[in-house]
């Protein structure tokens, strides 16, 4: 009844537009929406994600009704197809509304009509390994992976930059057909997609609008798709490295589960309205877990598209893990905070390609880099520091700025930073002659490494290292350097550590929850690549190692995929709680894990810990929400009745609902403002053995009290759910000078242990 209601009054303002411009020509010059067509040639067009009333449909097979119902807010034209070119993607279940190109004008004319709820300018998106599974603790002949029969089963949504088909870490080889709800569909040739690679989209439009370029396949010219998709769910593929190094057998985290690429990314650039198309279409197709390696910086959930999507993704059963973002290592820098996204982090491994500075007075400084030609002698050369004449952008190699600097044949000192990419800073110290390059650290980079594959010798090395480095070029005349090469090291004990790159917390959106919610593999990960990094034009098996959130992102992806195939009836939140309450807090060395300083890292750097596959398969306990849990929590963040219906997809009276502080959603981990003693309530699921009994462990900082009650759970049957009470306050003793502290909730068990992470942050 009200979809025909709302349809009617689509038609009638349409028809009495159509009357109203036809027989009142003089008066339609003043009108608003005249105004607006008159000027559509001389505005600025841009595209705006709009939010519009519902438009109830029993069934997705009335999307010409939705569209209809969309397009009855465009300005009209005696022009059809430029009416038609101006709706750029009418959403069908991510949000309700659409994606349109309009002038400010026409903006303004459509705020007036009935339905409307709001508008904006779309944003522009940003995209953010042979040993990782090994280093996870996954064994292809026994244990977790086995038992998940490797991810069998599960489809993997990868809305990145798209994907080299032809590459074998996508071969099809022992996999098995699709499920039937697959709905996708390949558009590349039809022998180019399989029982891996299932489904490849490519979304666009907004590029064809806005720089008239033709339509696309979803062919990845970039790197970055392929290298996550692979590392999700890339098959086994033998004798992989990059340019000699890293050797070994690359595999993603579920080798047999299916991928859906959908190429939202062209260049740097995700447009907005391409993006939400994506998670529209992925939902649409039927995966079950959306990876998305690309973020914006944070914003009010209902005005994050990417949250406002993944709600839609999450009502529908379908787990989302995205990047945390790679604005490290300040805090309140996180992208993708919304607590029904599972928001990753980036630590390294204990893999490293080691090269090392030796300098002309005999002290050696170990780096990385994968470019390490045998045919360069390890023989002292001249060593010069970029920014020898003070000007910053020479210290930092920006292009150009060693244009009237003597580096021919020397062994040149770049600074890192300054918005220079690291690649790049080489490039200039070999197109102006240098022989080799030194690139060191800034003071906030601290110890944080990369393996990269530089375009002459080089070495990355610490900020202290370049300290000592520099001292050394101003204590002689003759200053001397020679890169030495040491190839692939394993077994570093530090490892995992949080690298300098990875954003940080608390949550800008909402203080009240803790992100990230977890730290994955994400430094020097090895993955396919779309092209050949040594020129080796016949090689169809490349690969190239990246580093970012991007790659620690699809590792949580396809570690998810894993625990949908062995315990498909788990909600996203129940997967997910299982990842974080089993995560790990010490390194390889049984040390507490460090930051970029070698400090130990805080928890707004590791969130819950670094994840454990192994024992997340088994976790005994998991904090479950269900898509509705969010509606009292996010009128309890104070925002207005339609704010919130952008999110839930459906009208809400927050004065209807039992509004909820932060804190009492069903989390996993907590973040506690400490003033008056604060007191919330959890609810955990029995999902270990039948007859169970846990007993807490509480470990508060210095200051605060922390009372649980019960302190005790006993459980007599599988999924059986008991809820505990947790009141935080201050107990009077003096504390370190500090905003922020931490602590711990755990639940031990004869068998498992149930970890809860606390921040608190004082009043």
């Amino acid at each position: 009844m009200k979809r025909g209601l709302l349809l009617n009054m689509a038609i009638f303002r349409f028809l009495a537009l159509v009357v109203f411009l036809y027989f009142s020509p003089v008066i339609s010059q003043g009108s608003q929406f005249s105004s607006s067509i008159e000027t559509t040639g001389k505005s600025k067009l841009q595209t705006y994600i709009v939010h519009v009333k519902q438009l109830e449909k029993s069934t997705t097979a009335q999307h010409e009704d939705l569209e209809s119902w969309h397009r009855s807010f465009l300005p009209f034209t005696t022009a059809t197809s430029e009416n038609h070119d101006r709706l750029v993607y009418s959403y069908k279940n991510v949000i309700n509304g659409f994606a349109a190109r309009l002038t400010e004008e026409e903006l303004r004319a459509m705020e007036n009509m009935d339905g409307f709820i709001s508008a904006r300018p779309e944003k522009m998106l940003r995209l953010q390994t042979t040993h990782s599974p090994n280093f996870l603790g996954l064994n292809k002949e026994m244990g977790f992976w086995k038992e998940s029969n490797f991810g069998k089963g599960v489809i993997i949504g990868v809305l990145d930059s798209g994907v080299l088909p032809s590459h074998p870490s996508f071969s099809g080889e022992g996999i098995p057909p699709p499920p039937a709800k697959w709905k996708g569909r390949c558009e590349f040739m039809a022998s180019e997609c399989n029982n891996k690679l299932i489904g490849a989209r490519s979304f666009n439009v907004t590029a064809k609008a806005t720089k008239g370029v033709m339509a696309e396949p979803p062919l990845d010219d970039d790197g970055h798709g392929t290298h996550t998709a692979s590392t999700a769910a890339g098959a086994f593929v033998k004798n992989a490295d990059v340019l000699g190094n890293a050797k070994g057998t690359a595999v993603g985290m579920a080798p047999y589960a299916h991928l859906a690429i959908y190429k939202v990314c062209f260049g740097p650039d995700c447009p907005e309205s391409d993006t939400i198309a994506g998670i529209d279409a992925a939902i649409e197709d039927g995966v079950d877990v959306i990876s998305i390696s690309l973020g914006d910086p944070a914003a009010p959930f209902f005005q994050d598209n990417i949250a406002v999507s993944s709600f839609a993704a999450i009502q529908k059963g379908i787990f989302v893990s995205c990047s945390a973002g790679n604005s490290g290592p300040f805090n309140t820098t996180l992208s993708n905070e919304a607590p029904w996204i599972l928001t990753v982090g980036a630590s390294s491994i204990d893999r490293s390609i080691k090269s090392a500075a030796e300098l002309g007075n005999g002290k050696e400084f170990d780096g990385e880099t994968i470019f390490q030609p045998s045919d360069f002698p390890a023989t002292q050369l001249p060593l010069i520091y970029a920014g020898i004449n003070g000007k910053p952008e020479s210290a930092v190699c920006a292009q150009g700025s060693l244009n009237n600097t003597d580096v021919k044949g020397k062994v040149v000192l770049c600074d890192r930073g300054g918005g220079i990419a690291r690649l790049d800073k080489g490039t200039e110290v070999k197109n102006a002659g240098g022989a080799a390059m030194i690139l060191v650290n800034q003071e906030t980079d601290g110890f944080s490494t990369l393996a990269d594959a530089h375009v002459l010798p080089a070495t990355h090395l610490s900020y202290a290292a370049g300290l000592e480095i520099k001292a050394y070029i101003n204590s002689t005349t003759t200053p001397t350097a020679a890169i030495l090469f040491k190839g692939t090291v394993i077994g570093d004990p530090l490892s995992p550590a949080i690298t300098s790159f990875s954003s940080r917390g608390p949550c800008f959106a909402s203080p009240g929850i803790l992100k990230p919610d977890i730290i994955g593999p994400g430094v020097s990960i090895l993955a396919a690549w779309p092209f050949s990094l040594d020129n080796t034009i016949n090689s169809k098996s490349t690969f190239n190692i990246m580093s970012g959130t991007s790659m620690s992102c699809p590792h949580l992806s396809g570690i998810a995929a894993l625990l949908k195939s062995s315990h498909p009836d788990w909600s996203p939140a129940a997967i997910k709680s299982a990842i974080m309450t089993t995560a790990d807090l010490l390194n390889v060395g049984g040390k507490p894990i460090v930051d970029e300083q070698l400090l130990p890292a805080d928890i707004f750097a590791t969130g819950a810990g670094h994840v454990n596959p192994t024992r997340a398969n088994d976790p005994g306990l998991v904090y479950d929400i269900q898509p509705d849990d969010y509606i009292p929590y996010l009128c309890g963040l104070g925002y207005t009745d339609s704010e919130v219906g952008i999110i839930a997809h459906r009208s809400i009276k927050c004065s209807e609902e039992s509004s909820i502080p932060e804190g009492q959603l069903n989390y996993p981990s907590f973040s506690v403002a400490l003033g008056p003693p604060q007191t919330f309530t959890r609810t955990v699921t029995n999902v270990g053995e039948a007859y169970s009994s846990y007993t807490v462990t509480v470990i508060a900082p210095q200051g605060v009290d922390v009372s649980v009650n019960p302190d005790k759970l006993h459980f007599s049957k599988m999924n059986q759910k008991l809820t505990y009470s947790v009141t935080f306050s201050h107990n009077g003793s003096s504390r370190k000078s500090s905003e922020f502290a931490q602590g711990y909730i755990k639940w031990v068990s004869a068998k498992h242990s149930v970890g809860s992470p606390i921040s608190f942050m004082f009043k």
